[in-house]
């Protein structure tokens, strides 16, 4: 009996973390919200469900702001043609996307402008091919 309530509670930990992690772009992020975001990368996180970008973008008063960039998961991006290798921390891109709905300094990724070079960001809205 012990087992099975220990798989029951294991299986619902799990369960919980990955409908958190797995959300809809409309619940967190605003379509009619869209955003231009200059900076430079100070962290990439390569993993699964998505990939982030955290970029340094100085705001109207010229204060730096660290912002986190949502984009598609890693399959998704490979398929758009993207490497693990093709952002590095340092870089300067350009990143067209949309706020989220809570405030906070977070986009969804539409596309990154990198190296005079647009790439599809693999957004949760389905406006990438």
């Amino acid at each position: 009996m012990r087992k099975t309530l220990g798989g029951c509670f294991a299986g619902m930990v799990l369960g919980a973390a990955s409908l958190h992690a797995h959300h809809s772009f409309f619940a967190e992020f605003d379509p009619d919200k869209p955003v231009k975001l200059v900076g430079a990368v100070t962290k990439v996180e390569w993993s699964n469900p998505h990939i982030f970008l955290h970029l340094d973008v100085k705001d109207p008063s010229a204060k730096m702001t660290n912002w986190a960039i949502e984009m598609g998961n890693v399959t998704a991006l490979i398929r758009l043609g993207w490497s693990r290798d093709a952002i590095k921390v340092g870089d300067v891109i350009t990143v067209d996307g949309f706020l989220a709905r809570d405030g906070s300094n977070l986009a969804n990724a539409k596309a990154v402008l990198l190296n005079g070079r647009k790439m599809f960001a693999g957004s949760s809205q389905g406006t990438t091919p």
